[in-house]
């Protein structure tokens, strides 16, 4: 839930909102059978509560579901690419979402793709110059060892945030500049 509760808000507002649901829910059965209303009062220090709410009621509908029970262990014996597939089959749960949940929750070695990995993979030449985010986290999935994913995950989230970001990229900063292709292409850089 972590995961859905990030989304477009900043890490403090995401706990805090966890830290209420939990509050008022003591499983997550009770979440998700909660009316949407009472559901999104519970979150709303994240941000879009009454869109999350539906997100996160659906996503416990779907694996309870599915046959897994709603507890800290629901997902402990399911193999990696089972778990994959559920959690994908989930409504408004994507490739990113996913490998969150399978890195961060679970410690398993999926590589999740946000923009700023995203950009830095590209400007990088690590993807081509077109991937979209499913192919460049398919790309990062079959060529990074699974102790390397996380690590490199962070140091790539980092360096997007900090050094290679979006609009102004500060490259005579970067570590990277002698292995980026981008470099001088533009007169802004």
């Amino acid at each position: 839930m972590l995961t859905v509760l990030s989304q477009h808000t900043s890490d403090t507002n995401r706990d805090r909102a966890y830290a209420d649901l939990r509050r008022r829910f003591a499983t997550w059965d009770e979440v998700a059978d909660a009316p949407l209303p009472a559901l999104a009062r519970a979150i709303r220090r994240g941000g879009l509560g009454p869109t999350k709410a539906v997100r996160i009621r659906a996503m416990l509908r779907g694996i309870r579901d599915s046959g897994v029970p709603l507890d800290e262990h629901a997902f402990t014996a399911v193999p990696d690419q089972d778990l994959w597939d559920t959690l994908v089959a989930l409504p408004g749960v994507g490739p990113k979402t996913a490998a969150c949940v399978l890195l961060f929750s679970l410690d398993r070695p999926y590589f999740p793709v946000d923009t700023h990995v995203h950009r830095v993979a590209i400007r990088l030449g690590l993807v081509p110059p077109r991937s979209d985010a499913v192919a460049t986290q398919a790309a990062f999935q079959d060529s990074v060892s699974d102790d390397q994913m996380y690590p490199l995950h962070m140091n790539l989230i980092r360096h997007g945030r900090e050094v290679c970001t979006a609009q102004r990229p500060r490259c005579s900063e970067c570590v990277l500049r002698d292995l980026c292709p981008r470099i001088g292409v533009t007169s802004s850089r």
